[in-house]
């Protein structure tokens, strides 16, 4: 059979066909950020002559081996500062305007790719007939960096880059750009959460889906500096022009060790959510102009129908790979960094928990403080404008691996959506035998939302839109069911907090 080949804004692509989904992978979204475009916004790729081979991944951006990926045995990734590529699957590059997925990864702003085995496409190909596009952004100190003198969230503008591109280059490949979700897990769901308040990006996309990430996880220019600050001690260099002087491998050891002193800092402190990201999207007040959530509340997402959710113990995973309190003393003492009368937190999470364990009631409140309550303001906010296109979801189903102490812990959910169990890595998380009806309800629910902004199937319960009164929440588990304001005790103690 010979290889596909389209053609597109740059020039011509030759893909390959298999079990009929056709792949073009490594196709370059913007120019290479190198050089004196390191840390500049992204700029329109030159195209090429002749036929591109499109069928291997390009490299992923500059990053160190993630924690999951530790978690797996994973090595060093292979990557380049030249990494701003994309990769697309389609059932056929014709005319067929399909429903058009934009997956955003996730990795803390510092590590993941769009070719991670987890977000192949194929099922969305093959049952849904949609068209799945995955995409590399600048991470870390090349992505988010805030620098005086250069161009704003450069890896957030990489993700806009990557929507205009598919707006217009979709159609080559069957899709259709004038239905396009972007989704995404993590800081991949704080990504799309942002977007919606991004002036550059409004019809670019016309639903969002974050998945375990909300609108809260940006920092102010003052506090993004911090971060400038230490990499540029460390690097014995000030400014733009310093640090594109040095090498990519010393501003990535930098970053690195910046990060772990951030974090410790962050964590010992009242100042975060939990989760300490010492690179994120920062409000600077023109590309970002405001806080994603004000801009939510303000109206400015309005015409995009919204999905999102949470895992039920999100923070389990965290606390395997952290140090959990060690008594109860030491667990109150982390209460009281979060809130004034940590003996009240403490009793309400004991009581909706129904346990005394102090590792379950401190992973129960951190996945509530840095994930779900967040993901509630975002259907609150968002609700007030579309109270006909807002859903929140509850991803429920425990993992068996690590002798049952994930739980539905973060990012279990990923291989649910995109129907990809049986992908290397996966059994490391979800333990054997993971429910494969319970993926076809998430995956088809996606693929419903795609095509329409209802994720409503016959495979799961009549789901009504969220509002303030019902707060009517979808359950994902080995049975489906639906609930109204779930664990409202626990909502209620952290109004005004967060």
């Amino acid at each position: 059979m010979s290889a596909p080949i389209v053609e597109i804004v740059s020039g011509r692509l030759s893909g390959r066909a298999r079990d009929g989904v056709t792949l073009f992978a490594g196709i370059p979204y913007a120019e290479a950020p190198v050089g004196d475009r390191r840390f500049a916004a992204p700029h329109p790729h030159p195209g090429w002559t002749g036929v591109r081979e499109a069928t291997s991944f390009g490299k992923v951006a500059p990053q160190g081996v993630g924690a999951t990926e530790a978690m797996a045995g994973g090595g060093p990734p292979d990557w380049s500062e030249d990494c701003l590529f994309l990769n697309v699957q389609t059932p056929a590059c014709d005319a067929g305007r399909r429903p058009v997925l934009v997956w955003i990864h996730g990795g803390g702003f510092t590590s993941g790719a769009g070719s991670i085995p987890w977000y192949d496409g194929s099922a969305f190909c093959r049952n849904g007939d949609v068209v799945v596009v995955t995409i590399n952004y600048r991470l870390g100190a090349f992505g988010f960096l805030h620098l005086a003198g250069a161009d704003a969230n450069p890896g957030l503008a990489d993700q806009v880059a990557a929507l205009a591109w598919v707006r217009d280059n979709i159609a080559a490949f069957g899709g259709d750009p004038g239905n396009v979700t972007v989704f995404g897990e993590s800081a991949g769901g704080m990504s799309v959460a942002t977007l919606l308040a991004v002036p550059s990006a409004r019809a670019l996309f016309h639903k969002a889906v974050p998945q375990s990430g909300a609108a809260h996880h940006t920092q102010d220019p003052d506090r993004a500096a911090e971060v400038t600050e230490r990499i540029e001690s460390r690097l014995g260099v000030c400014g733009v022009a310093g640090l594109r002087s040095v090498s990519a491998e010393a501003l990535l050891e930098a970053q690195l060790a910046a990060a772990v002193e951030v974090a410790q800092a962050r964590a010992a402190s009242n100042d975060d959510t939990g989760l300490a990201l010492p690179f994120c999207p920062v409000v600077d007040g023109a590309f970002l102009p405001e806080a994603p959530l004000d801009a939510i509340r303000a109206g400015r997402s309005a015409p995009v129908p919204l999905l999102t959710g949470t895992n039920r113990d999100e923070w389990n995973l965290f606390a395997l790979m952290g140090r959990s309190p060690a008594d109860e003393a030491a667990l109150l003492r982390r209460l009281g960094r979060l809130v004034e009368d940590p003996h009240e937190l403490m009793a309400i999470y004991r009581e909706s928990a129904d346990t005394a364990d102090h590792d379950a009631i401190w992973s129960a409140v951190m996945t509530d403080r840095a994930f779900r309550i967040p993901a509630v303001r975002l259907v609150e906010a968002h609700a007030r404008h579309r109270p006909d296109a807002t859903w929140l979801y509850q991803f429920d189903w425990a993992s068996s691996a690590f002798g049952g102490r994930l739980g539905s812990c973060h990012a279990l959910e990923i291989p649910f959506v995109f129907h990809t169990l049986d992908r290397k890595g996966v059994a490391l998380f979800t333990g054997d035998g993971p429910p494969a009806a319970l993926a076809d309800a998430m995956h088809q629910a996606w693929i419903a939302f795609a095509r329409s902004g209802n994720p409503q199937h016959d495979g799961i319960p009549a789901w009504a839109p969220y509002d303030e009164i019902d707060r009517t929440t979808l359950h994902l588990d080995l049975e489906c069911r639906i609930t109204n304001d779930p664990s409202s005790r626990r909502r209620a103690i952290w109004a005004g907090r967060l």
